[in-house]
């Protein structure tokens, strides 16, 4: 299940939004207790074959014949519903494989269970659960806009070592190069990005991704009164947190990433509404400004990392569910 989630993790960036899922075909081996690896494959862009299908796809001709023996090792509930692709759930049948290891269960309405079902109407034995934890982190953003109905939400802010993240107001120039590289890179894996009109209006953000390889994050702006004094191609207008949710909702939006400023962010933080906080703290400090956002009492330090002397914590909730 490791290698399954090793290779999920490579459709990232072009599996969205259907979530990143990786398959093995495991054959009995007398030379090898564990077996031995005939096939394997990956969710590699939406649209095209699932994980299952690129797996029996990549079985070598001389070993099909073991198919009858093998077991399919899969990170995500193999799907049981037409969409671009047929089910998975029948390809899996067809194949006549005997077991299926699953990470974990499919959240989307339309399998839920359904493609387990399928396999054990077919006589396969199924186990659920393997490494479930995992599976169902690496396809946090998937797993929360099916669950809550809302996309995953990233709050990040960079602040002064005694807390500020701007200097009486004017913006303070806190990442170096290489950190902003990270924030591009950042935008790049997420699918919106948002900013509160007086940080839109006083800093004139691209939000957009320039230092990385990706496509941009769709922009928007909270604005209280819902719009803005820019061109129709700009940044998108929302009135309030609540319309921001329905917008990312009804465009498919998985995950966005709130920059601030200060009142953006503590509106977030104050409505409950965050799954990871990422903070890069400088080495300098200024004598005022406006306070960086205080972090809520239940978070977790995912990991802390140092470049360029400035320190980037990651804390998410605890538990992710």
């Amino acid at each position: 299940m490791r290698r399954c989630l090793q290779l999920a993790a490579q459709g990232r960036m072009e599996s969205r939004p259907n979530p990143m899922v990786g398959a093995l075909i495991v054959a009995p081996d007398d030379r090898c207790p564990e077996g031995r690896i005939i096939g394997e494959g990956y969710h590699v862009r939406c649209g095209e074959g699932h994980a299952e299908v690129n797996a029996f796809a990549s079985v070598r001709p001389a070993d099909e014949g073991l198919l009858s023996a093998s077991t399919v090792y899969v990170s995500l509930e193999p799907c049981a519903h037409y969409g671009k692709t047929p089910p998975c759930a029948d390809l899996i049948v067809s194949k006549g494989v005997r077991r299926v290891v699953v990470g974990c269960v499919d959240p989307f309405a339309k399998v839920q269970g359904r493609g387990i079902g399928r396999l054990r109407e077919a006589g396969i034995d199924v186990t659920v659960g393997v490494l479930a934890a995992e599976c169902e982190w690496l396809n946090r953003r998937f797993f929360t806009f099916h669950r809550h109905h809302r996309p995953y939400i990233i709050l990040k802010w960079a602040q002064t070592a005694n807390g500020f993240i701007d200097d009486h107001g004017r913006a303070l120039a806190l990442s170096t190069p290489f950190t902003r590289m990270l924030v591009h890179k950042l935008r790049a894996e997420e699918d919106a990005i948002v900013v509160g009109r007086v940080t839109y209006e006083r800093e004139h953000p691209q939000l957009n991704v320039r230092d990385w390889r990706g496509p941009a994050p769709v922009p928007f702006v909270l604005s209280a009164s819902g719009d803005l004094p820019t061109a129709p191609t700009g940044p998108i207008a929302v009135s309030s947190i609540d319309r921001l949710m329905r917008e990312c909702v009804e465009r498919q939006l998985q995950s966005v990433i709130v920059e601030g400023g200060a009142s953006t962010l503590q509106a977030f933080l104050d409505a409950d509404l965050w799954d990871e906080i990422r903070v890069e703290t400088a080495p300098l400090c200024v004598d005022g400004g406006t306070p960086a956002p205080k972090l809520p009492p239940c978070v977790r330090l995912l990991k802390s990392d140092i470049f360029d002397d400035n320190t980037i914590q990651t804390f998410t909730k605890q538990p992710f569910s």
